[in-house]
Order: C-alpha cells, then structure tokens, then sequence
C-alpha cells in the first residue's frame, strides 16, 4: 500500500522521511524524524509502536539493526510488517516480512533507504532511490525528497493508486523543520510540491528562529524575524 524513502543529508546531517500511498492519512501512522536521532518508516501492516519503541533506543545511541530486530524478532506479525530506520551517522537497517502483499521489498544507497509494498513493482523503489542519489547534494532536502518520490510513482508507484502522502525533515531538533502532509488528495505528490512552495514564503525563514536545542527561547525580538522573511522569503511565481 506503501513506498517510502528515509535520507541523511552529509552537508548539514539534517534526516528526512516522505511517504506515498493509496491509503488515507499516510504520513500521519508512517513516517517518523527526530532531528540528531533516526528517520523511520513502518508500513504493510502498521505498527506505530515501533517508532515510539524505536526512538528513545535510537537516541540512546543503539544502532539501527539492533533496534530493529528487538522490536520485528518479538512481534506475532512479523512477516505482515515492513519497517526501516536510518541513524543520525548514516546507518541503516531494513526488514520486509515475506507475508508483505506483493510487489514489497526495500533497497538501499548511500546516505538512503527505500520501501515498499503494494507496488506496480521492484522498479518503483529502485528508481526512488535512484532519482535521489542522482540529485546535487546542494539542493534543497524537501525538493530532493519530492523528485525522489515523483520518479517512484512515474515508475509505478502503488499499484491501487493514489490518495494520501507526507514529508518530514528534521535537522537539530526533536521537532521538524517541515512536517506537511497531503491526507486525501487525487494528486498528493503534487499538493505536496505546491505545500512545499508555500513554506518558503514565509514559514521556513520563521522556522530558524524558533526555540530548539541551540537556543531555549528563540528569536524574541520581531523585527529581526520580519527582516528575515523580507530577505529569504520566496513568494510564489
């Protein structure tokens, strides 16, 4: 029912998650980012324990494959569940149950882990990865992330259709850069696109200065955020 793509970006260790699916609400069951921590994605038959089991371990520092299997080895549906995780240094671990409805599997590259279930076929989550280890490495995250998962769906995508899709992006903090979702939409990837456009309006620049880790009030001062906005915001074309 599902593809998904999890990444690390090398240049500022932000990790990112998008997720596509005939199914509604996706990226709200699907798809988890802690910024310093782990992205991660549990789809077929969703368990959203895993990702509230998974997190305090991954931020404890236990690797990906150890957390994974401690939470897959146990459960009764194992063979109906899919789930990935990539760490904050890269490290990636992979499950796909062989009761996953077909086609399902997962691949993988640098710095990115794809899956899926449900799919036209093995070209789907190929492609994904594909499209974005083929893109530069400078471009913006959430742009990388869309081309990756517009290439799966041109390659096949979820064989049932389309309806729902999310994206999510964490770079310092326990809270996302961007968090947007498309939750019953005849062209989420799209919706998506245009979301996307509309945060670098204003919202992205009034996101740096936000409470996080490195700073416990943010930007109290107003006219130094407006400045900032009338400087980087990208109003729509």
């Amino acid at each position: 029912m599902t593809y998904s793509i999890l990444v690390r970006d090398r240049a500022t260790g932000a990790l990112g998650a998008a997720v596509a699916s005939r199914f509604f609400a996706v990226g709200s069951l699907c798809i988890h980012v802690e910024g310093g921590v782990a992205a991660l994605a549990t789809q077929a038959l969703v368990n959203p324990m895993y990702a509230v089991h998974a997190m305090p371990r991954l931020r404890a520092g236990a690797a990906p494959a150890e957390v994974l299997a401690a939470l897959v080895g146990p459960d009764p549906a194992i063979a109906q569940r899919q789930f990935h995780i990539i760490d904050a240094t890269g490290r990636i671990a992979q499950h796909t149950g062989p009761g996953c409805v077909g086609w399902a599997g997962h691949v993988a590259g640098l710095d990115v882990s794809v899956a899926g279930n449900m799919l036209a076929g093995p070209q789907v989550v190929a492609a994904t990865r594909d499209a974005f280890l083929a893109t530069s490495a400078t471009a913006n995250l959430a742009d990388r992330l869309l081309t990756a998962m517009e290439a799966g769906e041109a390659a096949g995508g979820d064989k049932r259709g389309r309806q729902g899709a999310g994206l999510k992006i964490c770079t310092a903090d326990p809270y996302p850069d961007l968090d947007i979702r498309a939750d019953d939409h005849p062209d989420p990837l799209a919706e998506l696109r245009r979301l996307h456009r509309v945060s670098l309006e204003r919202y992205a620049v009034f996101r740096r200065f936000l409470a996080g880790r490195d700073s416990p009030y943010g930007e109290l001062d107003r006219t130094i955020i407006e400045a900032a906005i009338a400087k980087d915001g990208r109003p729509q074309t």
